[in-house]
């Protein structure tokens, strides 16, 4: 999450904006997995990264609220890795503040 923010503080160009939209997403992913390895002993490992949402819904306090955040994240990562549509700076900082949500939420469950 650190580079993500880092890069899209430096540039408005649109490859970077990819860039750093594609780095939230796997930060936001990586979060979940390990919320959920912390508090369920178990990851999701679908090729499909739907499939983590159910897994991270189960975790509480704020389980379901993660997973809506992942559900966003993941929505967008084909955009973001693929360059299948430019990412627009609404949609970048959307996409950061999802991945900053799920990294605090890991860090509270790993914390207790």
């Amino acid at each position: 999450m650190e580079v993500a923010n880092l890069v899209a503080s430096e540039t408005t160009l649109s490859e970077s904006l990819s860039v750093s939209a594609a780095l939230a997403v796997l930060a936001g992913i990586a979060a979940s997995d390990a919320a959920c390895c912390a508090a369920l002993g178990e990851r999701s490992r679908s090729q499909d990264h739907h499939d983590a949402e159910t897994l991270l819904a189960r975790i509480t306090p704020g389980g379901p609220d993660a997973a809506n955040c992942l559900r966003r994240l993941i929505d967008e990562k084909d955009n973001a890795h693929y360059g299948l549509s430019n990412i627009s700076q609404t949609t970048l900082m959307s996409l950061l503040r999802q991945g900053e949500q799920l990294l605090s939420f890991a860090e509270r469950v790993l914390l207790r």
